[in-house]
């Protein structure tokens, strides 16, 4: 997946440390929130080895019991009234895969893919400010535009190890499983691409395409203006790790971001 344009970065981990501090501002009939502006570092397609600059653009914007989180490609829709449920639609782009250098740069392109889904999840414990909750969430998409008909389920914890009026620290892990589509359009290697690119042919099959972790951390240098960072790592596994795709590049991907955040 190559990045042109920005991206989820963060992960649950952002949307519970940037909703924290959202909801910290008073509520009124209008909407209030936080957004976030910067820049950002992540692999250049999917299991590639180089990385690129991309914005790293970030938004939570509540209205009433609806809160709408923005993360780059990706949208969704809170809808749970409830503080510790949160429930409701998804939808993302992923971007297409051209210009790549090398063996890849000679498998047939892949278009930008619009998924669609929903998510749920549930935040225990932890005191008023949020201090101490962890969060557990799934996520479920699928492609909806023809691109590589697949689908992806994501599994994610995050814990609030800090939460203060100036200062938040969350902690994430996160796991996603592919089914068969997705694993040989991003991953795969037909009979032509190999006899075109030089790479071994190879069709994985559904499972689980990686692991990662995450720190998110904020600080708020007055009551509107403030700035938020993230590194994190996922880690391809099993049929993904060993893909010619991935062998080309690698098997660690990392990501990371710097953004100023205003808070309404």
């Amino acid at each position: 997946m190559r990045v042109v344009l920005p991206i989820l970065l963060a992960g649950g981990a952002a949307l519970s440390s940037t909703s924290a501090n959202a909801q910290a501002a008073p509520p009124d009939n209008g909407p209030h929130g936080v957004v976030a502006i910067g820049a950002g570092v992540v692999p250049e397609y999917d299991g590639a080895e180089d990385l690129r600059a991309i914005p790293f653009v970030q938004a939570d914007v509540h209205w009433g019991d609806i809160n709408l989180e923005i993360r780059g490609l990706r949208a969704r829709a809170d809808l749970a009234s409830d503080p510790r449920l949160s429930i409701g639609p998804v939808i993302g782009a992923r971007l297409p895969r051209s210009d790549v250098d090398g063996p890849v740069g000679l498998l047939p392109d892949i278009d930008t893919a619009i998924e669609a889904g929903g998510f749920i999840g549930y935040r225990f414990g932890g005191d008023e400010s949020g201090q101490g909750s962890l969060a557990m969430e799934l996520s479920v998409v699928h492609d909806v535009s023809g691109v590589h008909d697949g689908m992806l389920a994501t599994a994610s914890a995050s814990y609030a190890a800090v939460r203060r009026d100036d200062f938040f620290l969350s902690l994430d892990a996160q796991t996603t499983w592919v089914n068969q589509d997705y694993a040989r359009t991003y991953f795969g290697v037909t009979p032509a691409g190999a006899a075109a690119s030089g790479l071994a042919a190879d069709s994985p099959g559904s499972g689980i395409k990686d692991v990662g972790v995450g720190v998110t951390a904020g600080y708020w240098f007055s009551e509107r203006f403030g700035v938020t960072g993230r590194v994190g790592a996922n880690y391809l596994v099993g049929d993904i790790a060993d893909s010619p795709v991935t062998e080309e590049g690698r098997r660690w991907q990392p990501s990371g971001g710097l953004s100023i955040a205003y808070r309404f």
